[in-house]
């Protein structure tokens, strides 16, 4: 075993994958309670908002996988790591208050649109520091 792996991005990553199934299985619930029989998309606003707002977390989920890697990868394992923490109690909090009602959503869509760039800017900053290390032999 490594000791230099990325243990922690691994890990937020497992977390996450099963945070997603968790949320696929309330969408599941939510089709049982509200009797609404795949594949209709539509019924009950209830069942209609559990389901958008799952929808909405497996959009975002690609762009996290790949800013939550760049900028562990290429700036702090660490930082990465607890950012993708945070972007998971964010996503917790957007699919509660969704499923309450779309206003309730807005805390959880806040905090997500502020991981984002963060991760990005991060990753950025590394990879950018790595090519001027490698390619120009500039240390910063």
């Amino acid at each position: 075993m490594e000791t230099d792996s990325p243990f922690l991005l691994a890990a937020v990553s497992l977390l996450s994958a099963l945070q997603m199934g968790i949320l696929a299985r309330r969408v599941g619930l939510s089709r049982i309670a509200h009797k609404v029989v795949p594949p209709a998309v539509t019924g009950p606003p209830e069942f209609e908002r559990t389901f958008r707002a799952h929808q909405n977390c497996v959009e975002c989920y690609p762009l996290f996988l790949v800013t939550l890697w760049a900028s562990g990868m290429f700036f702090s394992e660490a930082i990465a790591a607890a950012g993708g923490l945070l972007y998971m109690i964010a996503r917790e909090i957007y699919f509660n208050g969704y499923i309450k009602s779309t206003k309730k959503r807005l805390p959880g869509f806040y905090l997500t649109l502020a991981i984002f760039p963060t991760l990005s800017l991060l990753a950025l900053i590394g990879i950018l520091r790595g090519i001027l290390h490698k390619y120009f032999h500039i240390h910063l």
